[in-house]
């Protein structure tokens, strides 16, 4: 009898504890989309997650402005990072502006892909007033979610996993959403702020991230979970690291970043089909690597990749400048190229050839004539 009931009581902890998606599954969600190419989306009035998503500087004329210009790129969906300071401030109101959010993009035919928490660069964000950016530097305002502080206390712990559950809780259902990516590049150094980094950031990161699959993955949402591998060898399961090991074991989809020439970004393409789901490039685009759209979204329309470059319209986060602009700014001189973003804040095309390319690859001359960009 007690063999039955601790049987019994296993039995009911695996049904308790939602499963990662089969193959089956994934690729069926997959097959029903079309091929998704975006970017990174950031409004050029915003210098950061936060200036995009707070009350006073929310700005969805703007950004109805941007998604309409995407729109006439033949782009359906937008890689969109949120922030857990607005949840934790007022979740009402930050909900209602996400509402907004997806009615604008629904009405672009465009479905985003939301970002939960991000390890990539100031570890100490601010509510409220944002600092302006400094001037020449590659995206001087961006910050972390959750920060140092907030992953560095055990008692904020069930605050970040109500963050996670009630966004998710929120849209599982809503088909406007087409997947969470739950944590940007947990791994990263982060070597512009490394001095004001938690000594023991990777090991709070290993600690928590596998508890935020369970936490959103508890909501049973609709749409898939992932996190995107960015570095490194993953040629094989044992060449990687124990948090690329959760990332792509925990990850119903898998996504990662790349921003060399087609070589090296076919070359993970072949790696990442051993895992025989959907691939979503999440981030892409860097021209002076060689990673440009003529020479990269061809691989991705030949592998059926999902592609969402970085930087949409060139603003307040001056991604136009290269990263070496934290060690020289760009303050006396122009980069020899723009290093990311599609389009100037008027409209027009920072190369008209790119979007000439984007408009022929997506389809979009053979689909509307709705959202003209660069005219």
């Amino acid at each position: 009898m007690r063999i039955f009931l601790i049987a019994a009581a296993l039995a009911g902890a695996a049904l308790a504890q939602p499963a990662r998606w089969t193959e089956k599954a994934a690729n069926e969600w997959y097959a029903r989309q079309p091929w998704l190419v975006g970017s990174n989306y950031l409004p050029a009035t915003a210098i950061n997650q936060l200036e995009m998503w707070q009350a006073d500087t929310f700005d969805p004329v703007w950004i109805d402005t941007e998604l309409n210009w995407a729109e006439g790129l033949g782009m359906n969906t937008m890689r969109v990072f949120l922030h857990d300071l607005p949840w934790k401030q007022d979740s009402g109101a930050y909900q209602r502006r996400i509402d907004k959010f997806l009615s604008i993009a629904d009405r672009h035919k465009i479905r985003p892909i939301f970002v939960l928490f991000d390890s990539c660069w100031d570890p100490y964000p601010q509510i409220n007033d944002q600092r302006a950016p400094k001037p020449g530097v590659h995206n001087s305002g961006w910050v972390q979610s959750p920060g140092a502080a907030a992953m560095s206390d055990p008692a904020q712990s069930e605050r970040l996993r109500q963050y996670v559950q009630e966004v998710i809780g929120a849209y599982r259902y809503d088909k406007r959403v087409l997947a969470w990516d739950l944590w940007n590049e947990p791994d990263n150094p982060n070597d512009p702020y490394k001095s004001l980094e938690a000594p023991n950031k990777m090991k709070l990161v290993l600690a928590l991230l596998p508890k935020v699959f369970v936490w959103a993955r508890a909501m049973l949402p609709l749409q898939p979970l992932t996190s995107g591998v960015w570095r490194g060898d993953w040629s094989s399961p044992e060449k990687l690291d124990a948090i690329q090991k959760i990332q792509m074991e925990q990850s119903d989809v898998i996504s990662f970043h790349n921003y060399d020439g087609p070589a090296e970004f076919e070359k993970r393409v072949q790696w990442l089909q051993a895992w025989k789901r959907p691939i979503l490039c999440t981030e892409y685009m860097a021209r002076p690597n060689g990673s440009t759209f003529q020479a990269i979204l061809p691989i991705g329309k030949k592998y059926n990749v999902a592609m969402m470059n970085w930087g949409f319209v060139n603003g307040k986060s001056q991604t136009n400048l290269p990263w070496d602009s934290w060690q020289k700014p760009y303050t006396d001189r122009e980069p020899a190229m723009w290093f990311h973003d599609i389009l100037q804040k008027d409209g027009k095309p920072y190369r008209q050839e790119e979007v000439d390319f984007i408009r022929q690859i997506t389809g979009y001359g053979v689909k509307s004539k709705k959202g003209k960009t660069g005219r």
